[in-house]
């Protein structure tokens, strides 16, 4: 642990370390950077809808508005962000469209951002490693090496998580791979949590977490799970997003890392008994 104390920072030394049988990834962020750039592309967009109503304030202020609620509502289905969308759109005077709706215009945008991506993963011009958090593949490796059972969720429409898994080769790593569906109250990070404890009579320190999003690591802890924030800088691929950190720590998380490029280190960690 001395050569990566910069690299892992342990939060919380108490968890029961040398136990876990499960772990469950978050996607965009914690292992996937295909959708990088997401914010840059609902936010203006919301900023646009909330400028057509009767009542809106300047564009500075809605820009404000939206980051903050965009923000805080990260990690969950992209449905949550459209629904307060059509309430903002609703306490100004206008008359919202349907929140699904909302959600495949942003998909759309993002498609139009993303999908040169998505092509260039498919057609080999784009190496995946390329469009990973670094280090990802090898711990994916180290993890199924210890006889650990990996399950991938994402708040990202399940369509779309399971084509760009495939997309970066990661597929045969998950025994599992969730997304948001349409029906969003029947889908959610801790009902998928929730399964995995249920049905493989698990602890809590039997099963671990990395996400670079609040919503995961609030719903590990709750069940008594052992929850690393991955606080990836997803612009230049390395060291810390101080405001990411600030928020996993927030949120309960026990270890935070910048990416899988210590992952010898972090497992050998995990793994070593109390």
């Amino acid at each position: 642990m001395e050569s990566a104390s910069h690299l892992i920072e342990i939060i919380n030394p108490y968890i029961q370390r040398g136990h876990i049988r499960y772990a469950l990834f978050d996607f965009d962020g914690t292992v996937s950077l295909i959708r990088e750039g997401w914010q840059g592309v609902m936010i203006p967009m919301m900023v646009e809808i909330l400028l057509d109503t009767p009542r809106h304030e300047s564009e500075q202020e809605l820009y404000a508005v939206v980051s903050e609620f965009v923000t805080r509502l990260t990690g969950k289905q992209t449905i949550y962000q459209m629904i307060q969308l059509c309430e903002e759109v609703r306490q100004r005077g206008g008359e919202p469209l349907d929140p699904l709706e909302y959600k495949w215009i942003y998909l759309d945008r993002l498609w139009e951002r993303i999908k040169g991506r998505v092509a260039g993963l498919k057609n080999g011009t784009i190496q995946p490693e390329e469009m990973m958090v670094p280090g990802t593949v090898p711990m994916l490796k180290a993890l199924q090496a210890r006889g650990v059972i990996c399950y991938l969720a994402s708040g990202t429409d399940e369509v779309y998580v399971l084509d760009e898994a495939a997309a970066l080769g990661l597929t045969p790593y998950f025994a599992g791979i969730y997304g948001a569906l349409d029906d969003y109250q029947s889908y959610s990070k801790k009902m998928v949590i929730e399964r995995i404890l249920n049905e493989n009579h698990l602890r809590g320190p039997e099963f671990v977490t990395f996400g670079d999003g609040y919503v995961e690591i609030e719903d590990t802890k709750a069940v008594g799970g052992i929850a690393v924030g991955v606080a990836s800088d997803e612009v230049n691929r390395r060291g810390i997003d101080g405001w990411k950190r600030e928020r996993l720590i927030c949120a309960g998380a026990d270890l935070i890392i910048p990416d899988f490029r210590q992952h010898t280190q972090l497992v050998n960690y995990l793994f070593a008994e109390d």
